[in-house]
Parts: C-alpha cells; structure tokens; sequence
C-alpha cells in the first residue's frame, strides 16, 4: 500500500492516525472525566484506575489528563506493567527517577525509591505521579507490595498519587484479598466503552479536519460499517476508516462506501 490516497483526496498528512499532538485530540465527556477523576486522585495524593477495552482510548485519554497537570507542581513517572516481579516495576521506577543502582534487593532498590520520591516532596515541593499503564498484567503479589510506596515523607502527608491504567481484569485484580491495601487507595475510577454511531461520525469527521480534509468523504452506510466492525473503538475504527480510503481511492471513488469498509475489514483481524 502506497500514500497515492493522500494526495487523491488532497490530505496534508495521515489521517487516523495512532500518535495526534494533545491539541488535535477530540475533546468529548468521557475524555473530561478521566481528566476529572485524575485530577482528583492525584490532588489528594491517592489513586485512580482507568480502564476499558482495547482500543477505547485509555493512553490517549490518561496523556490528556497527564498534560493538564502543571510541570512546576506535578512530576510524572511512567512505567509499563508486565507480568514480571516487583524487582522489574522497581527497576523502571528507579530508572525514571534517574537512580543508578546495579542491587537486586527489593528492600535496597525500594529504599533508594523512597528516597528519591522523598526528595522532590521535601526539597523541591513537588507531587510525584507514578503512571502505570498494562497495568492488568501486573500480577497480583506486585499489586500487594505497591502500596508500601504511597506513605511518602517525614510527617506522612500525600506526595505520591498512582494512577492505573489497564483492562477490565485489572477491577478483578484489585479486589482480591492480597490487592486490598491498594485497592483502599482508590478514590476515583473511570471505564471507557465504545461510543455510539453519533460519536463515532463526529470522531471521523474530526480526524479528516486534523488531516487537512475539511468534507466528511464517508456516506453513511459506511459511517455505520466502521461502528459496527469496531464495536465503537477507536484504534480499530482508525484502521478501518483509512483503509477504506484506501480502497475507495484505488477505485477512484471520492465518496468512502460501506463495500469499501468491507474491503478494510479483510485486512484486519
């Protein structure tokens, strides 16, 4: 496949896609309340957890939520989860905190993350936000130790927030006995779901205005083609909507069909 639909429909650049700069996201209700709930959690020093399926806009919605908290306040420290120990999430920590340290201890590295966390709430005042995004693959002995990070500072007041970031089963986790700690932490949560047909043409239609298409070149059956072959979510809508451009183009089409949906759908899983 070749960019030939961009210059037939006359896009300044790829429309659809996955990375759009935090100014060109779409501002809608779920997105204001992730960034509510975040902003929440993290005032008090606590956590949040945002979930939903694949694709539903959980990184774009938290990056949102992230980019509204002041950088002379707030310090961010991002982390993936995976299905490894404590060990590997204190290792990434300690890596964004810029600790060097070649210990496999958990008490040693946990001890140098206190300290580092501890540093920038006492010396340079600032709210320290551990992001945790695959957060549903972290396993359930890491979710019983985590809390240990949250009572930060000489007289225990709130310095660190933690937000989660992951799929439904992420709930499951929590709410097992070993995750309670944690879990007790929580004072805000957000799910995000596919939107409906309405949601999903203004979605279409402001990701043609961002790609420098001003028209909606999409008719409506294939409107309700790309909702239903994603369910409502965006990351597969995204694939399907280009590349039904892609397929009306080749066909010298300037009106996107439903049939050329079809096409797209064969070339995703």
């Amino acid at each position: 496949m070749n960019n030939h639909y961009r210059t037939f429909y006359g896009f300044t650049k790829t429309p659809f896609a996955d990375a759009i700069g935090l100014a060109e996201i779409l501002k809608t209700e779920a997105l204001t309340g992730v960034s509510q709930r975040v902003a929440y959690a993290v005032g008090l020093g606590a956590a949040g957890v945002i979930t939903g399926e694949i694709g539903s806009g959980k990184s774009t919605a938290l990056r949102y939520a992230v980019s509204l908290l002041h950088p002379s306040e707030y310090r961010c420290l991002y982390v993936i989860g995976s299905s490894g120990s404590i060990l590997e999430l204190y290792r990434q920590l300690a890596a964004e905190l810029g600790i060097e340290t070649a210990s496999s201890s958990r008490a040693v590295l946990l001890r140098h993350i206190r300290k580092g966390i501890g540093e920038l709430v006492e010396n340079q005042k600032k709210k320290i936000v551990l992001i945790i995004d695959e957060a549903s693959l972290l396993r359930l002995d890491v979710f019983a130790e985590l809390h240990t990070l949250l009572p930060i500072g000489k007289d225990a007041r709130p310095g660190l927030s933690v937000i989660f970031a992951g799929h439904d089963s992420l709930i499951d986790k929590l709410m097992y006995r070993p995750s309670q700690p944690l879990a007790s932490r929580v004072v805000a949560r957000s799910h995000l779901e596919g939107v409906d047909r309405e949601k999903m043409e203004a979605y279409i239609v402001h990701h043609l205005r961002i790609a420098g298409v001003e028209n909606n070149l999409y008719d409506p059956t294939a409107v309700t083609a790309i909702h239903q072959g994603s369910g409502g979510l965006f990351r597969k809508a995204n694939h399907l909507a280009r590349g039904a451009l892609i397929a009306a183009a080749a066909g010298q089409s300037m009106t996107v069909s439903a049939e050329h949906v079809r096409l797209a759908a064969t070339e995703l899983f």
